[in-house]
């Protein structure tokens, strides 16, 4: 079973930042795709940022040059930086493992819990 689990979720103002963690095995950490998704009231789940095994990343346009997705190698954790945070980056955030790395849902079959992310203007 691939346990994830996700860390760093608060509230921030608006401009503000903050880093979300995603702690899972050794082997997850190595063999998978991991991906940040988020999912707002009422709204669909969307892809946020990947990171490959050959650490490429991918990044959804309205957080790029203000995200970054990267690993921690020595603590095998795969963390997320979130700078200028806007009011409309609200919402809760999921760490995601798979095996294909494209940021659409149906592609990770193994998810974290979840942590909010509130960003007050």
């Amino acid at each position: 079973q691939v346990q994830l689990a996700e860390s760093g979720g608060g509230s921030v103002q608006s401009g503000g930042s903050l880093r979300l963690s995603c702690a899972a095995s050794k082997y997850t950490y190595r063999a998978y795709c991991i991906a940040w998704f988020r999912q707002a009231p009422g709204k669909e789940r969307e892809g946020v940022a990947a990171i490959r095994t050959d650490g490429s990343t991918s990044y959804l346009d309205s957080v790029k040059g203000r995200f970054t997705i990267f690993r921690d190698n020595a603590t095998k954790t795969l963390s997320l930086q979130m700078d200028r945070l806007k009011p409309e980056d609200t919402a809760v955030y999921y760490c995601a493992a798979g095996s294909y790395c494209s940021l659409t849902p149906r592609y990770f079959p193994y998810w974290g819990q979840g942590t909010q992310v509130t960003v007050s203007s």
